[in-house]
């Protein structure tokens, strides 16, 4: 199994819809699991971390125009450039991102603060600053029932320890993401994994609850994974 595909993709797996989203993997049998999703808003179609696929556009244009994408993590350009240029749309990355960090995507960037309103979404600051000595910009999007995050918690088997449903990334594990306790979310969905749709406040209450506790076992089961797949970040 990849860290990370690398091939051109020929479709693309829906893995949760949702009343005014989809969500979808190109890859899914890479260990990163990188996922994608599609949220439908009074402003249009938010494409949020997107990998692009053929067929992807009918699927979209099911939701409705695309109002723009976003990208909730420095690390998770991807296909946002492509889509946007096709889509004849901005590029949204949060304020607080510096302008040394932002990717170079040949296309319009508009810089929405924390707090802002993408829709019906407020966009939610998860880390500002650094972790491990790297940058780490990570942001999430929260309408009162679907939550989605960057980086930090998602549910590919690299991230997850025990009986965890939901995990903390290893490099995230010593310092979580607590900012986002106490949402009570319906679902959870994050650019690893497929989303999570059942007792989804649970899950994201245990995993924050777990992460330091857990980060021994966390880097004996998962450390050569997690490894592996940030050296393929770094690759891309």
């Amino acid at each position: 199994m990849p860290a990370r595909a690398s091939g051109p993709p020929t479709g693309y797996e829906t893995t949760l819809r949702w009343e005014g989203g989809v969500e979808w993997l190109v890859h899914p049998e890479e260990t990163m699991q990188r996922a994608s999703q599609a949220l439908a808003t009074d402003d249009g179609v938010y494409l949020v971390d997107p990998l692009d696929a053929p067929g992807l556009d009918d699927r979209i244009a099911e939701m409705g125009e695309v109002a723009g994408v976003v990208l909730l993590s420095i690390y998770h350009t991807r296909d946002a450039g492509p889509l946007a240029r096709r889509h004849d749309v901005p590029a949204l990355i949060p304020a607080p991102v510096p302008d040394a960090e932002l990717p170079e995507l040949a296309v319009p960037v508009e810089r929405p603060d924390v707090g802002a309103s993408l829709g019906e979404y407020e966009l939610l600051e998860v880390a500002a600053g650094s972790a491990l000595g790297a940058p780490w910009f990570e942001y999430a999007l929260w309408n009162g029932e679907t939550l989605r995050v960057g980086e930090s918690l998602g549910t590919a088997p690299y991230m997850r320890v025990g009986d965890e449903r939901l995990g903390v990334m290893l490099m995230r594990r010593f310092d979580p993401p607590t900012a986002l306790r106490g949402l009570d979310a319906e679902r959870i969905c994050s650019g690893h994994g497929r989303g999570l749709d059942e007792d989804a406040a649970a899950a994201l209450e245990a995993a924050l609850d777990n992460a330091r506790e857990d980060l021994p076992r966390a880097l004996l089961h998962n450390g050569v994974d997690q490894a592996r797949t940030i050296l393929a970040a770094l690759r891309s």
